[in-house]
């Protein structure tokens, strides 16, 4: 298994993501829906590259896409949750 590496671009982007989450109060119930799909990590990723060209509101879609790279590989998705939670912790 390999370490995950993560790019500058996905690293703002998640942080991006946070925040939004933060912001409307949506910690908690953003993260039990990603541990949710945490087994459909991969497929989700997936379907992001579907939804990419009708995303912008928070990213763009170079972002959105480097997101969607990131959550192909099974660590990624421990690092958005970590973020989301530091975030969080850090906000309050």
């Amino acid at each position: 298994m390999t370490d995950l590496v993560v790019s500058e671009l996905q690293a703002s982007a998640v942080d991006r993501i946070a925040q939004f989450i933060i912001r409307f109060g949506m910690t908690i119930p953003a993260i039990l829906a990603l541990e949710s799909i945490r087994p459909l990590s991969f497929v989700g990723s997936q379907f992001m590259y579907v939804l990419s060209p009708s995303i912008g509101t928070i990213l763009s879609r170079t972002e959105w896409d480097a997101v969607a790279k990131l959550l192909e590989d099974r660590g990624g998705l421990d690092y958005v949750i970590t973020r989301i939670e530091t975030l969080d912790a850090e906000a309050r």
